[in-house]
């Protein structure tokens, strides 16, 4: 009997240091485990993570979308590198990106001029007019209207104001007033045709033709100009 105790203590001592040493095994991995999930400083995963960029950032202007079926001029400020002469001289009302299309077409001895704009200044009341020059990095360059029967009375210093001759019917008048998206459409039926060479540009004002006689054809400043080949 006392041989079976001794035998039976033993068997405990070995089992108990089994127990034991399974302990610190499992107690190792785990820790080896979390070592390896930490970083270089011990810090956790979770605390480690960082949010990484885009790989590239989309930088490209955005151009304002067309009217449907406008295939226009790109408005660009002057001396900025451009296959077309749309010049820009006021930037918040006729933004860098904004577009215009110009169509003429003759039928007899009529002729109608049609222009369409997109992403101008929204619900505003513009001038538009063929004018007799190119246009170019001043506003002036573009020259003064188009006129059928011209004003013997206006020069380059004088335009003309005269009613008779500054009128929807003698010259070409386009005025629009843009939407909510600053889009606008306008079109012109005139009773003759242009003379080769003579008409040039359309230019953008900043005001609604005027009628009245001293000021008849006035509509403010020049905000735009687009090169047009009559």
């Amino acid at each position: 009997m006392h041989l079976r105790h001794i035998q039976l203590r033993r068997t405990d001592r070995r089992l108990l240091s089994l127990g034991r040493s399974t302990t610190i095994t499992g107690l190792s991995l785990a820790a080896l485990v979390a070592a390896g999930c930490g970083g270089s400083d011990g810090s956790t995963s979770e605390n480690a993570t960082v949010e990484t960029p885009p790989a590239s950032l989309d930088t490209t202007t955005t151009v304002p979308s067309f009217l449907p079926g406008l295939d226009g001029d790109v408005f660009r400020a002057p001396g900025q590198a451009s296959d077309d002469d749309a010049f820009t001289y006021d930037e918040v009302v006729v933004p860098v990106g904004s577009a215009v299309d110009i169509e003429s077409e003759d039928e007899g001895n009529r002729t109608t001029v049609t222009v369409e704009a997109a992403g101008l200044t929204p619900n505003r009341d513009l001038g538009v007019h063929v004018h007799t020059r190119p246009c170019g990095p001043n506003p002036a360059d573009s020259g003064p209207h188009y006129q059928n029967n011209v004003d013997p009375a206006a020069g380059p210093e004088s335009p003309s104001t005269d009613p008779a001759y500054a009128n929807p019917s003698n010259e070409v008048w386009l005025d629009i007033t843009t939407d909510a998206n600053g889009n606008a459409q306008s079109s012109a039926t005139v009773d003759w045709k242009f003379r080769e060479g003579e008409a040039q540009s359309v230019v953008i004002h900043a005001d609604r033709t005027k009628i009245a006689p001293g000021e008849a054809g006035v509509a403010g400043d020049r905000l735009a100009c687009i090169d047009e080949d009559f």
